[in-house]
This record gives C-alpha cells, structure tokens and sequence, in this order.
C-alpha cells in the first residue's frame, strides 16, 4: 500500500500558507515529515493530522453493531455447544476485511451465558437469527433444565 506523499512547496499551496511557515512547523515537531535528501515530504495522514482530517472507515460510512445476547437457564454443556456454534458461524461464511468479533461468557453460578457480537448490521442480523432459531426450536441442542447441584 503506498501513501500519497507531498512537498513542502504543496502542503503550503494546500493550505495556504507560506512555505518558510511549513518548514517551522516540521522543525517544530508540529507537523511530521520525513527527510529524503535536503527536502522534506509529508504523508497524506499527518498532514490530515495537523488540518483535523481524518482518513478511514468513519469516513467512508461503514456501520457497525453491538450486540449482547443474554441466556438464562442454560446448563455448561448446553452453553458450550451454542458458544460452538455461535463462533463457528462467525467465522464461515462472512466478509474476511471485517469479520465478525464473538465472544462468549457463561456464568456458572446464575445458570447465564451471555454472547458479545460486534460486526456489520447484515452479518449481525444473520448471526442473531441463527441464535433465535436454535433457541426457539426444539431441537434437544439446549437443555433448558437446570439442576442445581
């Protein structure tokens, strides 16, 4: 990946500014560069830096959710198959430049699992009506008894 590079002489035109100005920036530290011979040059990203510009994927309007399953009633073999399945699914079948992020937490003593999702809103939605189908379907993948030992 290569970053777009500029003079001093250009991030002066850019921002209208004298060149000499540009220069004190850089020997001040305010403004970062990089020395190639006897001229500087800027990177894209710390010129938008120095202006408050930024560059990625706030900018280019990606989405994403979080989500926070919680299941009650779930004995550990039963939470230890869905949290299986949950991950598994997250992991086929999905944009890889943004997979989605899974993590699963039982707790023992309430009989809780709890399912953390973060990802984009379609692959989200999938995930979360795979969840409501297993848990609404009765299909012996959840023991709903929970006995207390």
């Amino acid at each position: 990946m290569t970053e777009e590079m500029y003079s001093v002489e250009q991030v002066a035109d850019r921002l209208g500014l004298h060149v000499r100005t540009v220069r004190g920036y850089i020997r001040s530290g305010r403004l970062r560069a990089v020395r190639i011979g006897k001229q500087y040059r800027i990177a894209a990203p710390d010129l938008d830096a120095l202006t408050g510009q930024t560059r990625g994927p706030t900018a280019t309007g990606l989405a994403e959710v979080s989500s926070i399953v919680q299941i009650d009633g779930v004995d550990r073999a039963a939470a230890d198959r869905l949290g299986t399945l949950v991950l598994t699914s997250a992991n086929t079948a999905h944009d890889q430049a943004n997979p989605l992020r899974v993590q699963t937490v039982y707790d023992e003593q309430r009989h809780r699992m709890k399912i953390i999702i973060l990802g984009a809103p379609a692959d989200t939605a999938e995930l979360l009506h795979l969840l409501d189908a297993v848990l609404n379907a009765d299909n012996g993948l959840l023991d709903r008894e929970v006995h207390d030992a």
